[in-house]
């Protein structure tokens, strides 16, 4: 395999990756954390956000984009325009729609929660954090979880599309 092939597969393979866990969550951990009291989804979402900082998140998360955007300049230089404009695409639609949203909302999010004393807030504070917190977050975690399966629809289709190299 070369590493044209290689990239577009890689890009395809790590982007469908991100693209079922953020998924998974909008229609399992969110669905079963609104179930649950104000002090123990504090609780769950304080240990689930310092959980989830570890390389076999971290690093396909922030690679993707490396990635899909070697996967387009491969194709742009082999002449295969078609591939390369629809990776181009999925590269922009992640870094903006999934790496922007994630840093500039989500953990700014998950930062402020974390700073916050659940052992030591009576219940009404416990209740107004994560009314604070719930609704803004999931808001920019949907809108994440419809870029990242975007731009793997546009990495899957660069591998589908007629070649337009001769």
């Amino acid at each position: 395999m070369d590493l044209k092939t290689a990239l577009l597969a890689g890009g395809i393979v790590t982007t469908g990756l991100m693209s079922g866990l953020l998924y998974g969550w909008s229609v399992s951990v969110i669905p079963g954390t609104r179930r649950v009291s104000a002090g123990n989804y504090v609780d769950t979402m304080q240990h689930i956000n310092r959980a989830i900082v570890n390389p076999a998140f971290i690093i396909p998360f922030m690679g993707i984009p490396l990635v899909l955007g070697g996967a387009a300049i491969m194709q742009f230089r082999s002449g295969d325009h078609r591939r390369g404009w629809l990776l181009a695409g999925a590269t922009a639609t992640y870094v903006v729609g999934v790496l922007g949203v994630t840093i500039g909302r989500n953990v700014p999010l998950n930062d402020a929660l974390d700073a916050f004393d659940l052992r030591g807030s009576a219940d009404d504070a416990i209740e107004r954090r994560r009314s604070s917190y719930e609704a803004p977050w999931n808001r920019w975690h949907y809108l994440r979880t419809i870029a990242s399966v975007g731009s793997f629809a546009l990495a899957a289709a660069a591998a589908l599309v007629a070649t337009d190299d001769g």
